[in-house]
């Protein structure tokens, strides 16, 4: 297909895909005349990854690069690809000075093993649980994960993996994690808001006396 079908499929305009051309985001087509070339599914399928990466994963172009780099690179086993995505998607957390900062990092090392979850150690979301449990002690929030271990659990291996097709295109797989993993966890936070809403006033409801 021609850049303006391309275009035309894919939503993203001609301007936008020279662009993801340049930086190297989007592999080049086949030339077939000295300012022409044709494009096919697999352009269509990297457009529709850049799009997940820049419009629900909010990543930067430098992000978006390195993750396109896994994509490419054949070699880089899918796990690992995955994981660079994964790290991408983490917000940035400096580690603070002092003992507070140490001895919530040992807890998340042992509570990770205890989970026997299989997490590189340096993995950016050790740093930003730590981070969170220190402030949930700061504010008196109990910290009680148990309860919330179990439905990640149980979301994780019977939702979110089965939708990322690991046999597939590296392209899809990587798409598949980054709209999994932002727009259900959206959900999540969103249907757990609605329940407190509907809790909250069950329990309201239920403290008022009746009318005599």
């Amino acid at each position: 297909m021609r850049i303006s079908e391309l275009s035309s499929k894919s939503g993203v305009a001609i301007p936008t895909i020279k662009y993801y051309l340049r930086e190297g985001m989007l592999h080049q087509g086949e030339q077939t005349a000295a300012t022409r070339a044709e494009y096919d599914e697999t352009h269509l399928r990297r457009l529709r990854l850049i799009r997940a990466l820049l419009d629900v994963g909010r990543l930067s172009v430098a992000s978006i690069k390195k993750i396109v780099a896994a994509v490419e690179d054949e070699s880089m086993p899918v796990h690992q690809m995955l994981g660079t995505a994964h790290w991408a998607l983490s917000p940035a957390v400096e580690p603070e000075p002092g003992e507070e900062w140490q001895a919530a990092r040992a807890e998340v090392d042992a509570f990770v093993k205890d989970l026997g979850w299989d997490v590189h150690p340096g993995a950016p979301t050790r740093d930003e649980l730590a981070q969170t449990l220190i402030r949930m002690r700061q504010l008196g929030v109990p910290v009680d994960l148990a309860p919330y271990v179990e439905v990640v659990r149980k979301l994780v291996s019977e939702v979110e993996m089965r939708a990322i097709p690991f046999d597939g295109p590296r392209d899809a797989a990587v798409e598949a994690l980054v709209l999994g993993t932002v727009l259900y966890g959206r959900a999540l936070d969103t249907l757990r808001r609605m329940a407190q809403e509907s809790e909250s006033a069950r329990r309201m409801s239920s403290s008022v006396e009746p009318d005599a």
